[in-house]
């Protein structure tokens, strides 16, 4: 029972026939040998311009002065930011105390309302008997 095994495809829509193998999973050519040249040569120019441009910085300024007063500059920046962070901490505690102290103040008026109006629970009577 050999029979041909057909594949399944799948219908798209305003194609008919079968699929050809579809273009997005073509191989690319390999770049040609002038193309590999040029981008070879680019990028080692562009990395010596670099090196040379940074070298040159190093000339006209002081590296280590400006290392240094960016390092200087970063920690007094994370300095400033840690005593803002602990002060809007301690504004967000005493907004959550204020709040508190009012729910407590509202609870304890509803309550004191309640004690007031409420009917008075009824008186029970003694028993006859003695108790022993």
């Amino acid at each position: 029972m050999n029979r041909p095994r057909r594949r399944l495809h799948l219908v798209r829509p305003g194609r008919s026939g079968p699929p050809g193998p579809r273009h997005v999973f073509r191989r690319k050519r390999p770049p040609s040998r002038g193309r590999q040249l040029l981008d070879g040569v680019l990028l080692l120019a562009g990395g010596t311009g670099l090196l040379v441009g940074l070298w040159l910085l190093t000339e006209r300024f002081d590296t280590v002065l400006l290392v240094s007063r960016a390092i200087s500059d970063l920690l007094i920046g994370l300095a400033r930011l840690g005593a803002g962070l602990l002060q809007l901490v301690s504004v967000l505690l005493l907004v959550g105390l204020a709040l508190l102290a009012l729910a407590m103040l509202v609870g304890g008026l509803v309550r004191l309302v309640r004690a007031v109006l409420a009917p008075a629970p009824p008186k029970r009577r003694e028993s006859v008997g003695l108790r022993s």
